[in-house]
């Protein structure tokens, strides 16, 4: 009969011990091991230096000698003491009796001779008291070795040091390997479903018809058969063109994380490398990985600075890299091979320089302008960067919006993230609206510098120069409104006026005239009240300087030059060298802009000599506050003539809020007919 116990031994599953795996750390381990071990165990101690005559006199005279070794090429001698007379040189070695020689050792000048000196001191002593005398060579062949080896390997380390930077430099590090040999492959980073973006579409606030244009493409890559069905192509590629800071690469960004496709970006300065022919190779490369990974995105941010027009003189850069890696580009994008599934994104805010060919159907089919945000999309922007803030309760975003005209989306992060550092910096628990206002002052002035020197005099020669401004802005109907006036100085100017320019389109020739009378307000304020001029004047006389000229030439706002503009939108001028019109024009020119200037400035002095009353007392207010407000001058002046009513975007949001409170209204009342119907 079979056992059960046997059975049940072999039904039980057997744990197999495996070896441990092989770590080269044992290695290290045995080795630092043998050498402690050889360490401890060996005990030999250097020899003593010691004289022949002492050698000769104590130790030979004795009998205590074994063997004297002679080392010729060294000119030393080795003294080996007999084992049984070790214990009288105990305390010589420290207590211990030493267990290997040589003993001590003399040095031999080249006067002794050795061979025949030890020799007679040997014959003088009887037979049981001699020594052995023994002559010899010794060869370190290790100091030899490192002597002929050293240079050779401080070549190999130069060498293998070089390569590793020039594999850092030149993207060998980051291609997994290949070190300077891979110095052609693409540069890009790809985004795929492992390492995608977490940026989306709604993080990125405003820019709404460029954010159409762009979901547009991503939905062809969702659905593509919604759009072949009726036998339309995507576009092959999409230009972003915009100021800095409107935030092209983060709706690049929003278009990788919303795009289930592989995405590929790069800079346009990736492609320019000091090696001829690598941007051409790169290029290559990018686009073959791309049409691997078909349907796929390849995003290249600032194209201008491969994309830029090419020379239209061939002798000098006939054989430019950077005109040949263009080239290559313009080729792989629409050339004779196939390039179907693959979009190409670009990002620039220097589209007049790009070559006219990169520009064309096919290549780049789109152009979506990312301009600045107006005052409805600011609002939104405002909302996206105040999320992760503090803020104080019944925090009023549409006034943040009114006081930033003109900020870029870079601009409204920066003012945000300088409101939370000010509100810190002051100990505060939450945000507040000074605070932000601090942050926008901060950004466009600068630094207050209360701290800078400024004698009376100076300081009231600023101060009727500030009120100047002040005081024509306010009366002139088409000067930009007044916000805010201070004699602090801030960077660079001593002082400084902060208008809120209204958001238009076009701008008139009466619009132009009373800017330009509010920015000579200054000067005429200072011959007014000082009799005499300053040098405080300068950056706006650079400024009425600029607006004049364009004006006249630009503009065609002069009758004597007439309806002719002389500027050159897209800089293809060629090779026209100098200015496109006759001296008798450029005179012309000048003597239109001067009279512009001379008619503002006519216009200022006359504002200020009839509102001189309000004008100084103004000055004196300012004087005394050093700060002051839209509020003040109101109560001076009265109320502005030149009141714009609410634009059409002011307009547009004061009818959403109407709507969004009928609409909580009509809400409430269907709340309440429940209510008292359950009632019931």
């Amino acid at each position: 009969m079979e056992n059960p116990n046997e059975n049940k031994k072999q039904d039980k599953p057997i744990n197999k011990i495996w070896p441990p795996k092989f770590n080269i750390i044992w290695i290290y381990i045995i080795l630092l091991g043998a050498i402690a071990y050889m360490w401890t165990s060996y005990d030999k101690q250097d020899p003593i230096k010691s004289e022949w005559l002492k050698v000769k006199e104590q130790m030979v005279a004795t009998g205590d000698v074994e063997k004297i070794i002679y080392v010729s090429n060294q000119n030393r001698a080795e003294v080996f003491i007999k084992k049984d007379s070790l214990s009288k040189y105990k305390e010589m070695f420290g207590g211990k009796e030493p267990k290997f020689g040589p003993h001590f050792f003399f040095l031999v000048s080249t006067n002794f001779n050795p061979e025949e000196q030890f020799e007679i001191v040997r014959e003088q002593l009887p037979p049981e008291n001699r020594f052995s005398i023994e002559t010899e060579e010794r060869t370190n062949y290790l100091s030899r070795a490192l002597e002929w080896l050293l240079f050779p390997i401080l070549l190999i380390a130069l060498w293998v040091f070089m390569f590793r930077r020039m594999n850092k430099t030149m993207g060998g590090g980051g291609q997994g390997g290949g070190g300077i040999f891979s110095v052609g492959k693409s540069q890009a980073k790809l985004f795929d479903k492992e390492n995608n973006t977490k940026i989306t579409f709604k993080d990125v606030a405003g820019l709404e018809e460029a954010k159409v244009e762009v979901m547009e493409i991503v939905d062809f890559l969702k659905n593509p058969k919604k759009y072949t069905s009726l036998g339309g192509k995507i576009p092959k590629g999409a230009l972003l063109v915009g100021p800095p800071g409107t935030g092209k690469t983060l709706l690049a960004k929003a278009v990788a994380g919303e795009a289930n496709v592989p995405f590929f970006s790069i800079s346009g300065s990736d492609f320019v490398e000091m090696f001829v022919g690598v941007g051409a190779s790169r290029v290559r490369d990018l686009f073959r990985q791309a049409k691997e990974k078909a349907p796929c995105i390849v995003f290249i941010d600032e194209i201008d600075a491969v994309g830029r027009a090419r020379s239209k003189n061939a002798g000098f850069s006939s054989n430019d890299e950077r005109e040949n890696t263009l080239n290559q580009l313009l080729t792989e994008m629409d050339g004779f091979g196939s390039n179907s599934g693959v979009i190409i994104l670009a990002a620039t805010n220097r589209a007049d320089i790009l070559d006219k060919a990169l520009m064309r159907a096919g290549r780049f089919d789109r152009q979506i302008h990312v301009d600045l945000p107006e005052l409805r999309e600011r609002i939104d922007i405002f909302k996206v960067h105040l999320r992760p803030l503090k803020l104080i309760e019944g925090f009023d975003i549409e006034f943040l919006a009114k006081q930033t005209p003109g900020f870029s989306g870079a601009d409204i992060a920066n003012v945000c993230n300088e409101a939370a550092l000010i509100a810190a910096r002051n100990n505060k628990e939450v945000i507040e609206k000074q605070d932000f206002l601090d942050a926008v002052d901060r950004i466009i002035g600068g630094l207050e510098k209360r701290s800078k020197i400024i004698s009376p005099g100076e300081k009231r020669t600023i101060a009727f120069h500030e009120a100047g401004h002040a005081t024509v802005s306010w009366i002139l109907p088409h000067a930009n409104p007044l916000l805010k006036v201070t004699i602090i100085p801030r960077g660079r100017a001593l002082g400084a006026a902060w208008y809120l320019p209204e958001e238009r389109q076009i701008t008139t020739t009466e619009q132009l005239m009373d800017e330009m009378a509010a920015t000579l307000g200054g000067r005429a304020a200072e011959e007014l009240i000082n009799g005499k001029i300053s040098t405080g004047a300068l950056s706006d006389l650079e400024k009425i300087t600029k607006q004049a000229y364009a004006m006249v030439s630009y503009l065609g706002m002069s009758p004597s030059v007439g309806n002719i503009s002389f500027y050159d939108s897209t800089e293809s001028s060629g090779f026209n060298i100098g200015k496109p019109y006759s001296e008798k024009t450029a005179e012309l020119i000048d003597n239109e802009a001067k009279r512009l200037v001379d008619e503002s400035y006519v216009t200022a002095k006359r504002i200020l000599t009839e509102h001189m009353v309000g004008f100084t007392k103004l000055a004196e207010l300012l004087l005394e506050k050093e700060v002051i407000f839209a509020e003040d001058l109101e109560k001076i002046f009265g109320k502005r003539e030149g009141s714009q009513p609410p634009t059409a975007s002011e307009q547009i949001i004061e009818n959403e809020q109407q709507e969004e409170k009928e609409h909580e209204v009509k809400e409430h009342e269907a709340k309440e007919q429940e209510v008292s119907k359950n009632n019931e």
